[in-house]
């Protein structure tokens, strides 16, 4: 066996967005096996943008992690060793364990996965985001036939997902997101009715046409530049879920705030969307996606980084929004 494996970790605290020149690529010692743990091989590390927020310590009052130490984040891979009854090497595991080729997790930390679909569906589709889209759209807006749904961020992993469940559900589907890129993306590979791109003047107006009356309900992941004109075609009595907040995350300044007035004057239900509600019920979410992505009509474009010396960069790529699908770093061959 190797004598070390290479970890990602910070090289210095992150005063504001994480860029790249804050990690450093550092080898580790191997881990040894112990009883009531496994050690794992890490196939796919996943980057999210609430990780940057949890590198400051400002992520559900959870503390950021000091130099040196492990990072958040999940990780799909294989067991090389178990200290578990309940799992065996060959097994497909996904946990917590930082961003290394190989570590080791409480048995009791780690959720076995299914082995016959994609490893890295197991950290988008069938993981986080795709628990995400589920909670917001199912559980929250409640989509029936015949609703509007739209989403912003529509080129990113849980508002890619989202919009593909709603037009499951027999909604028609629109998508704001930036870039020409992006919007072939969810038009074209995630099949919404209409994609709208942000950074055109005139944006708002050809929201507008797309959602005709206006939406009945909106998945939000930007934040109140885009919220506010949206608020204003918002059907009475529609909903609007309050996923995240991209834009504010690394802003210094006062925090997000609501246009109160139009809320009211609308009638419409705001839900807030903690995903971590929602982790007894994913057996819930991968019943419903397993015939889709068998079918081939659920799917999610995967941005994907080559190896522990990626992750720096390709982590910052995602934070400027740069990414196309969902961003993942393979951490070694699957």
């Amino acid at each position: 066996m190797r004598a070390v494996n290479r970890e990602v970790v910070l090289r210095r605290p992150c005063a504001g967005r994480p860029v790249a020149e804050d990690f450093e690529v550092v080898d580790r010692p191997e881990p040894e096996a112990a009883t009531g743990f496994v050690t794992v091989r890490s196939l796919y590390q996943a980057l999210d943008p609430y990780i940057g927020t949890r590198l400051r310590g400002r992520h559900m009052g959870e503390p950021a992690p000091a130099p040196g130490e492990n990072l958040p984040g999940y990780a799909v891979g294989e067991v090389l060793a178990s200290g578990d009854p309940d799992l065996a090497p060959g097994d497909l595991v996904v946990g917590e364990m930082g961003w290394v080729e190989r570590g080791r997790m409480a048995a009791t930390a780690v959720r076995k996965v299914d082995p016959t679909l994609s490893a890295a569906d197991h950290l988008g589709l069938l993981g986080l985001p795709g628990l995400t889209a589920w909670a917001g759209v199912t559980q929250l807006a409640k989509i029936t036939a015949g609703d509007v749904f739209s989403v912003d961020a529509a080129a990113g992993a849980v508002g890619g997902t989202a919009g593909q469940i709603a037009r499951h559900l027999g909604a028609r589907t629109v998508g704001i997101a930036g870039g020409a890129e992006k919007c072939a993306l969810v038009r074209d590979l995630y099949g919404f009715d209409a994609a709208i791109d942000y950074r055109l003047e005139g944006w708002v107006e050809a929201y507008g046409a797309a959602v005709g009356k206006g939406p009945t309900a909106h998945f939000e992941n930007v934040g109140v530049s885009v919220l506010a004109p949206v608020l204003q075609r918002l059907q009475s009595y529609g909903r609007i879920v309050l996923c995240g907040l991209a834009e504010h995350y690394h802003a210094d300044g006062p925090p997000a705030q609501l246009p109160i007035g139009p809320l009211v004057g609308k009638r419409a239900q705001v839900f807030g969307l903690v995903v971590y509600d929602f982790f007894p019920r994913l057996t819930e979410w991968v019943a419903m996606a397993r015939p889709w992505i068998e079918a081939g009509t659920l799917t999610l474009a995967h941005d994907i980084g080559e190896g522990a010396e990626s992750a720096p960069g390709h982590f910052e790529r995602l934070l400027k929004g740069e990414n196309q699908g969902r961003a993942l770093v393979q951490m070694s061959p699957s």
